[in-house]
């Protein structure tokens, strides 16, 4: 009974670390600010009329 205990018992710590990871992860992502969306390279249209 207490190899079952304790394997129940890591069991439960692996899943509430990996959970934590993936809350951490999340916040992470969520914490880089945004970039901005310019373009490097822009283009003329030849002829165009104003």
């Amino acid at each position: 009974m207490p190899r079952l205990l304790a394997a129940l018992l890591t069991v439960a710590v692996a899943a509430l670390l990996a959970v934590g990871a993936a809350l951490g992860v999340v916040a992470l992502l969520d914490a880089t600010p945004e970039q901005p969306n310019t373009p490097l390279i822009t283009y003329e249209t030849a002829g165009r009329e104003r």
